[in-house]
């Protein structure tokens, strides 16, 4: 029996396995996913791991790997936006989300650039910031530390999301990450999630690139209802 293999973005982890049983359940084809930061991911299909089919968090790397001929074909399959966690008992009452990110008392952490497109939506936003407010945007970059999504991170354990883990190892008193996140971290006592209003907030594009015809079904697959519904229930946008 065909199985494929896949390379998907880490923030897909939760959904994935309910996207990949629908899947399987209609096509009688076997699927194995390994995760991890999608720039990472990208590095290790270029360097030339078997892969069949690549979902990541942005456009950028599945265009890159078509550009490359490492790919056959490309598409957009989600849609995702950022969000603000932090620890609930250091939240007074004037606070909002860009109060919280300018407290000086405050450590910010966040994912890291280049490795992670979630760090790059959050430089992002750090630049429609810096647009509004000149020299706040830059001295959140300078302010912000790269903690996961990177080659030499520290791993989250399983079954702890980073923005959770960070704040109650005490790395950091607040994290910038994805807002599909947001049910679950709001299930924390322990944390508070504010939304990013749509001015700043960036819209992240989850990009798929299929590498093999064997991945042709699944990518289709993808973009039916079924698919989109499962993603949606995991708390990210349609694009399809």
């Amino acid at each position: 029996m065909t199985t494929l293999n896949i390379l998907a973005a880490g923030s897909l982890r939760a959904a994935w396995p309910d996207v990949v049983a629908a899947f399987s359940s209609l096509s009688g084809i076997a699927v194995t996913t390994d995760f991890g930061p999608a720039g990472m991911l990208r590095q290790r299909i270029e360097a030339g791991e078997p892969c069949d089919f690549f979902a990541s968090a942005n456009r950028l790397h599945p265009e890159a790997l078509l550009q490359q001929g490492r790919a056959m074909e490309v598409g957009l399959f989600a849609a995702n936006s950022l969000c603000l966690t932090v620890k609930r008992d250091i939240v007074t009452q004037d606070d909002d989300w860009l109060a919280l990110l300018c407290r000086d008392d405050l450590r910010l952490a966040t994912s890291t650039p280049l490795s992670d497109p979630s760090g790059d939506y959050t430089w992002q936003l750090c630049d429609n910031i810096e647009q509004r407010h000149p020299r706040l945007g830059s001295m959140l970059k300078a302010k912000a530390r790269t903690l996961v999504g990177g080659p030499d991170s520290v791993a989250v354990p399983a079954g702890k999301l980073a923005a959770q883990w960070l704040i109650e190892q005490q790395h950091a008193d607040m994290f910038i990450g994805y807002a599909s996140y947001a049910p679950r971290l709001g299930r924390c006592p322990q944390l508070r999630v504010l939304n990013i209003p749509a001015p700043y907030n960036v819209q992240a594009e989850y990009g798929w690139a299929c590498c093999s015809e064997a991945a042709q079904p699944f990518a289709a697959f993808l973009s039916s209802v079924t698919a989109q519904t499962i993603l949606h229930q995991h708390g990210f946008q349609s694009t399809v």
